[in-house]
């Protein structure tokens, strides 16, 4: 599995990167994005970034 995160709509509020940095980081411009592949040993903290992303801009999808 792997995240996938809509930069036109991220808002860089940095909780996806904080619950889960093992996933996402931020890009040059500081905007959030998916680097790391999902692991069953952070699959439920990629996921509880995804549902918490206030702005609902993840998505997690079979690789």
């Amino acid at each position: 599995m792997k995240a996938v995160v809509n930069k036109e709509g991220c808002i860089s509020c940095g909780l996806c990167v904080s619950t889960c940095p093992e996933v996402f980081a931020f890009d040059e411009n500081g905007i959030a994005e998916a680097n790391g592949q999902i692991t069953d040993s952070n699959f439920a903290s990629a996921e509880s970034a995804r549902s918490s992303c206030p702005v609902a801009v993840i998505d997690i999808v079979e690789s």
